[in-house]
């Protein structure tokens, strides 16, 4: 957590400065006969800026108490009617001084011009060159509301300028932000910043101003943001990077990864300006009746050092009601961590891609909770490890029955190949007695690719879960710096298209597994298959698979997060172990050849699918008998 120091220099300084700005104030103070002086110029001012239809902005001083929101003016407000109409009168404070106000999570500045947020650091947290983390800082968003006004004015509310007050409620901060017309007519911006929390009360009200807004035409909110870059690899962080919104009751979606992805939605709750590991959000209470999305990537070359990754626009609609303004919303800045976001109860949650369906409810209700326990005790890279030793345990079972299934088939390969050259010249009847020794052995092929669809969930789900763990940002393990992003052990001169300019050792590592891994797999397999027409080309398919597998995980892990490499090293590691056990000490293949034989010779009842598929054979069979005796 970054610390603000002052040292007596800074304390110098402050109390100097504070002395000439009260010295100038005194010095500036205007005897009666300045004052008339001074109105009759203001007069002729006027007078003139009407001719000209120009305006300029007239110079004021104010002192302010921000701890009471008292508020002390030197000099009123004149000259901006003809630009911005009843607003000219608007704010006594007209300097683009910012107003700052801090939280523990939070340090945030508003800017006078416009009353919107200009800059929100979070505090705990540091990027991959330990700088802090800014969502917002530069110019980098902006807030903007949109009207016409009933003098066939529009305005847009970045232009103008607000007067800020903060309060205290509690514990609590209050930066109310006005534009004012007069005392009496204004429209607020309220933020409500609380201790301990990265979600902010948000409100926009209006009041008094139903005789200058125009209510025929539309009143739009505009939000931008460009996001900034945090991580150390550019292609993992933008591929994570997006806008993400729910909709009509409960819905969620997102814009695509394209180079601009735009989509139209109704009654929006709230907008996400996602990055990989950190989020702005802005929630309404009651749903936008439309939003215009767009997104579009900044990064034109991933080899160049760049500063933004995305760049995020929405256009959302307000309604009046009585002719005034009224709307309750939230802001959301802080981390993309799914047990933080999970606690509103506002489907936040969405906003980390977990995976659609069964695949984010085992991360939810499994992955989540077991990987918090693991990390509450054990670094985290030793709690991946004991997270796949434990999945890979559980699992066994479906790998055991997979390779009995293999090892079944392996054993009748030859009766099959036999039936294959008895029928040689009738395919249909070879399938028929293929399937009919198949099952009454109990060797269905269908049995090995069950246990396989089983484990499709797990797999899934555990890649979308390593890149969307929060837990594992700049955690250390071994050589590695920050599991939430690629290990480091060499970097190149030059750039590798899909490679990059750096080696990791864990994607290599893991691509060494699962070459082992496959040739112990491919090879049972091929064993297993039946001899056939076009066998050698599967066989020569299957060699190619195994060799260009690691190769893709060479590549396409080089840039993804060691967390994910070091799960498939481990997990392929165990699956070899697993499967060599299996063989070497748990499957007897005489044993199975002599139960295989007792199966053939009890009636095997078939299932449901097999009489199908029986079926259709003995129908497809007749139907090409009759055919040949036609012709």
């Amino acid at each position: 957590m970054e610390e603000k120091k002052l040292d007596i220099n800074s304390i110098l300084g402050f109390v100097l400065i504070f002395g000439i700005l009260m010295y100038m104030l005194w010095q500036n103070q205007p005897t009666p006969e300045e004052l008339e002086a001074q109105e009759k110029a203001k007069q002729e001012q006027v007078e003139a800026e009407k001719n000209a239809n120009s305006v300029e902005q007239t110079k004021v001083t104010t002192t302010e108490d921000f701890s009471t929101g008292a508020t002390t003016d030197s000099l009123k407000l004149i000259g901006l009617k003809n630009k911005f109409g009843a607003f000219a009168y608007s704010a006594t404070n007209v300097t683009d001084e910012e107003t700052v106000v801090e939280s523990d999570l939070l340090a945030l500045k508003f800017n006078n011009k416009g009353g919107y947020l200009s800059e929100v650091k979070l505090k705990k947290f540091v990027d991959f060159k330990g700088k802090p983390i800014y969502l917002v800082k530069d110019n980098n968003a902006s807030f903007n509301i949109h009207f016409g006004t009933t003098d066939s004015r529009i305005l847009n509310t970045k232009d103008l300028y607000f007067q800020p007050t903060v309060t205290k409620n509690g514990s609590n901060t209050i930066v109310s932000m006005k534009l004012k017309v007069s005392e009496n007519k204004f429209l607020e911006y309220r933020y409500e910043l609380k201790e301990g929390d990265y979600m902010m009360d948000f409100s926009i009200k209006s009041q008094g101003l139903s005789d200058v807004i125009n209510s025929s035409q539309p009143i739009d909110l505009d939000w931008d943001l460009k996001t900034y870059r945090h991580a150390k690899s550019v292609t993992y962080e933008n591929r994570y990077t997006e806008v993400v919104y729910e909709y009509e009751g409960g819905k969620d979606n997102y814009l695509g990864q394209r180079e601009l992805s735009e989509d139209v939605a109704e009654d929006v709750t709230y907008i996400a300006f996602k990055q990989h590991f950190f989020t702005s959000v802005l929630l309404a209470d009651t749903p936008f009746k439309s939003a215009k999305l767009v997104s579009k990537n900044l990064v034109k070359d991933e080899e160049i050092d760049t500063l933004y990754t995305k760049s995020f626009a929405a256009k959302l609609p307000l309604e009046l009601s009585g002719g005034e303004i009224n709307k309750q919303m939230d802001w959301y800045y802080g981390p993309s961590d799914y047990k933080i976001l999970d606690k509103y109860n506002r489907n936040l949650d969405e906003i980390v891609p977990l995976g659609w369906g069964i695949f984010g409810w085992i991360n939810r209700y499994v992955f989540i909770p077991f990987f918090a326990f693991l990390g509450g005790f054990l670094p985290w890279g030793i709690a991946i490890i004991v997270m796949t030793i434990s999945i890979k345990l559980l699992m066994s079972f479906v790998q055991y029955k997979q390779f009995l299934s293999q090892a079944k088939l392996k054993i009748l390969k030859p009766e099959l190949d036999a039936l294959r050259e008895k029928y040689k010249d009738n395919k249909m009847k070879a399938q028929q007695e293929t399937l009919a020794l198949q099952t009454k052995a109990g060797a269905s092929p269908m049995a090995g690719c069950l246990p396989a669809l089983i484990q499709l969930p797990v797999f899934y789900a555990l890649f979308q879960f390593f890149p969307s763990a929060f837990d594992l940002r700049q955690k250390s393990f071994l050589w590695v710096e920050d599991l939430s992003s690629y290990d480091t052990i060499a970097e190149l001169p030059f750039h590798v298209p899909f490679y990059g300019d750096h080696v990791s050792l864990f994607p290599i590592l893991a691509s060494i597994a699962i070459f082992f891994y496959m040739q112990l797999t491919t090879g049972q397999q091929m064993a297993s298959q039946p001899t056939q027409d076009g066998m050698p080309d599967m066989a020569k398919m299957m060699k190619y698979m195994m060799y260009f597998s690691p190769i893709m995980m060479l590549f396409f892990f080089n840039n993804y997060a060691s967390g994910l490499s070091l799960y498939y090293f481990i997990s392929n590691l165990i699956s070899i172990g697993i499967i060599l056990v299996i063989k070497n000490f748990i499957l007897d293949e005489d044993k199975i050849h002599a139960q295989i034989q007792e199966n053939k010779k009890k009636p095997k009842k078939e299932n449901r699918f097999q009489r199908k598929m029986a079926e259709m054979m003995e129908q497809a069979e007749k139907q090409k008998q009759m055919q040949q005796k036609k012709k």
